[in-house]
């Protein structure tokens, strides 16, 4: 028998309707419970709209430092962006909220856990892996796999049913997720693929073709690999994401439009703005290529596809990416230096590196006359490195 629950609140239509939908068909005391990852302005009034829907109670936490230090700054370092495109802001906030929220459910004793994600998307599994790795014994609670509401038309009829108040109409049926990384959009008018975005939808950046018509040039510094600086300029993490989230956002830069694969088997279309992520992934890995030998910057990106799986599939308190982790702060020793970019309509150009720490040796990549590198010692490795093709010609016959 479930007493007391903790919901994972955002004071969105899925959330609020819960709120009493479990109170009703559970008979136990709601508390609500917010992580401040970086909505902004969709955490106001978040206290009254809950205590009003009938939650006994709730915590609003500010993790934003923790979700740039420890969740964001890890997954950078890391390459990792899933298909090649999404820079998953949606993703790597799902454990961070879902771990405080195990940590209050501890702390007030309650015996169950509830999330509004849906039974067919992802974040479903994101919270719950998250809560059995770290509270196994926790009754989780998705309300979408219990109810008989079927869809979003039917919680805003039961919403206005029973006097709750929320932030949605029938006539406005995308959804969208925010944080300081990023925001997402997806579901209703953007659930056909050949239909193009609307441009009035768009937060974070301008539209390419009204963004500055002179290009912007900026230099972003590292240590180890975390990016620490703007210009010249040291900045605290979350400092640092929200002033290239403001550069990048007026030059248009970071939009993405992509269908993708949901860990359920399901694709999705989703419509994604990552303006400053798109900066600083485009930078590091500008600075990795001269501070990273061949074989350790190959052998990184090849993990940085399963890394991004990982996070995508919300399996950030695992073995595997704990693993992962330890090998890749190891090769991040050395990513220490400056990267200078090019902003324009839209475009995030790399112009210029440096690093103390550079692997890179003007006179053994010029082609002008040098003393360090003798060519004629490039004969006798190509002649090994092609032993295996000349052997196989020569089986088969050729002349």
């Amino acid at each position: 028998m479930v007493k007391k629950v903790v919901l994972a609140y955002s004071g969105g239509l899925d959330t609020s309707v819960m709120i009493k939908w479990l109170k009703d068909n559970y008979g136990c005391e709601v508390i609500a419970y917010a992580a401040d990852v970086g909505q902004e302005e969709e955490l106001k009034n978040l206290r009254t709209k809950a205590l009003s829907a009938g939650a006994s109670k709730i915590y609003i936490e500010d993790l934003k430092d923790e979700f740039a230090s420890d969740f964001i700054f890890p997954m950078l370092k890391a390459g990792a962006i899933y298909e090649n495109q999404y820079l998953l802001g949606t993703s790597v906030a799902r454990p961070l909220i879902a771990k405080r929220q195990v940590e209050i459910a501890k702390k007030e004793k309650a015996d169950a856990v509830a999330h509004g994600a849906t039974g067919k998307g992802n974040d479903q599994v994101r919270f719950e892996l998250t809560f059995k790795a770290l509270a196994p014994g926790l009754k989780i609670i998705a309300p979408w796999r219990e109810w008989e509401l079927a869809g979003r038309a039917d919680e805003i009829d039961y919403a206005q049913t029973h006097g709750i108040p929320i932030p949605v109409t029938k006539k406005k049926p995308y959804s969208s997720d925010r944080n300081l990384w990023h925001i997402s959009y997806e579901g209703g008018i953007l659930e056909d693929p050949w239909r193009e975005p609307s441009e009035d939808m768009f937060l974070l950046t301008n539209s390419p073709e009204k963004a500055p018509g002179k290009p912007e040039y900026l230099e972003v510094g590292f240590k180890k690999g975390r990016p620490e600086s703007v210009n010249g300029k040291r900045l605290a993490p979350v400092k640092l994401i929200q002033r290239l989230n403001r550069i990048g956002g007026r030059h248009g830069v970071g939009r993405v439009d992509i269908v993708e694969n949901r860990l359920v088997g399901i694709k999705s279309r989703g419509v994604y703005e990552t303006p400053g992520g798109t900066i600083l992934y485009a930078a590091h890995q500008a600075l990795e290529t001269i501070t990273l030998d061949r074989d350790t910057l190959h052998f990184k990106q090849l993990l940085a596809h399963k890394y991004a799986e990982l996070v995508y599939n919300g399996q950030w308190f695992t073995p595997l990416k704990t693993a992962l982790d330890s090998f890749i702060d190891k090769t991040q020793a050395n990513v220490s230096g400056v990267v200078r970019l090019k902003l324009y309509k839209g475009n995030c150009s790399v112009v210029g590196r440096k690093s103390v720490k550079s692997l890179y040796r003007p006179d053994l990549a010029t082609f002008e006359k040098e003393a360090v590198f003798n060519q004629k010692d490039a004969e006798g490795f190509i002649n090994l490195f092609g032993l295996p093709l000349k052997v196989e010609a020569l089986l088969k016959g050729r002349a």
